[in-house]
């Protein structure tokens, strides 16, 4: 069987990791996959990507596409040509398996498709219902031509279901980033940060923002930090910045003495700092899940959230983009009145080998004997 494994973006290398893991693990005892890592080159830096692979054991890429720079358009074109440019030079495959909601994912998928190509995607079927979010249309383009579902939560299975998918394609199968996140615990990494702000456990709060809707306004973003540190109780905040946002702080002129802005950390020290923080604030749907199962106190910038089930069962607090909301929350965390949460069914670790059993038994099932 073969399989191309599609990355492109900080997310999907999170994602990707332990399925490269469970293949490599089923193929020590005997043959049966054959898989090309394909990078889009979405994400190009190396806090965004190169430090991902090293950090995380992912094989370098058997191709990069290149495809970094421009807006989601532009990149989504570049990755569609040159992927079908990769496919025509003989490079064929059985499967391509995108993962996440990136435009990475949406682009290789259609590529894919038209080449004749089953699809199958991880964390499908999750939904905002935010048509302005540019993942929600990546979702909804990428699951309308998928083959095989694979999805985080029973959640995602009913939106799928809703939409008319068969039962007999979804696979509620857990979550691959908690696969990474339980097998690289053991392996976090404390960062400079920690010394040269002389941070404590469970006396900082870690802040990501990034959403446009969000950050792309100075006064927004600026009324958010402001409230954030206004309720802080003095407490260091400390804000790894994504390339989006820092393009609108160089407007901002800031003068609290415990803000710490960083440039974006490599993923064992920004889950080192998660997992000894006090609370994340952040629009990220990601980090929601990580939190969620390491237990930490989590309030979400936005409306809506395409992880329900980080609500419903984990500790996150969808709070909405009104900033005069935080204080009350923020005062809920330091008098120990959150809510304790618990872990979603299947975030156990072994999601990955999950999946690729079920494609060994799909693909057999499907080729003549």
């Amino acid at each position: 069987m073969k399989i191309h494994l599609i990355v492109g973006a900080r997310p999907n290398f999170v994602k990707i990791s332990p399925i490269i893991n469970a293949i490599n693990e089923i193929n020590s005892v005997e043959k049966k996959i054959f898989y090309k890592i394909i990078h889009t080159g979405q994400h190009f830096d190396k806090s965004m990507s190169e430090s991902f692979f090293i950090e995380l054991g992912i094989p370098s890429p058997d191709i990069n596409l290149e495809a970094a720079g421009g807006n989601s358009n532009e990149q989504a074109a570049n990755i569609m040509l040159r992927y079908d440019a990769f496919l025509n030079n003989n490079n064929k495959t059985d499967l391509c398996l995108v993962v996440g909601d990136v435009t990475s994912t949406m682009a290789c998928a259609i590529v894919a498709k038209k080449h004749n190509i089953k699809v199958a995607h991880v964390e499908a079927g999750i939904r905002s219902f935010d048509m302005t979010m540019p993942e929600e249309i990546n979702r909804l383009v990428t699951d309308s031509i998928t083959d095989y579902f694979f999805t985080t939560s029973k959640f995602a299975n009913d939106n799928l279901l809703k939409n008319g998918i068969k039962e007999d394609n979804i696979f509620f199968v857990g979550n691959t980033m908690i696969d990474t996140l339980l097998k690289f615990k053991q392996n976090f990494k404390k960062p400079l940060i920690w010394d040269s702000a002389k941070l404590e456990k469970n006396n900082y709060f870690i802040v990501t923002l990034h959403r446009p809707s969000n950050v792309d306004n100075e006064n927004i973003l600026f009324e958010y930090i402001d409230k954030i540190v206004e309720s802080s109780y003095n407490i260091p905040i400390i804000f790894p910045i994504h390339p989006r946002t820092a393009l609108t702080l160089k407007k901002i002129k800031f003068k609290y003495s415990n803000l710490f802005f960083l440039e974006p950390l490599p993923y064992l020290e920004f889950n080192y700092l998660v997992q000894n923080s006090k609370a994340v604030i952040t629009d990220s749907g990601g980090i929601t899940e990580e939190t969620t199962v390491l237990g930490i106190p989590c309030i979400t910038l936005r409306d809506n959230t395409e992880r329900p089930e980080t609500v419903e069962i984990g500790t996150n607090v969808l709070l909405g983009k009104n900033p005069k909301l935080l204080g009350d929350e923020i005062d809920k965390i330091f008098k120990g009145k959150w809510k304790k949460g618990a872990i979603p069914d299947m975030w156990d670790g072994k999601t990955s080998t999950r999946i690729i059993n079920i494609l060994l038994k799909l693909f057999n099932e499907s080729t003549p004997n």
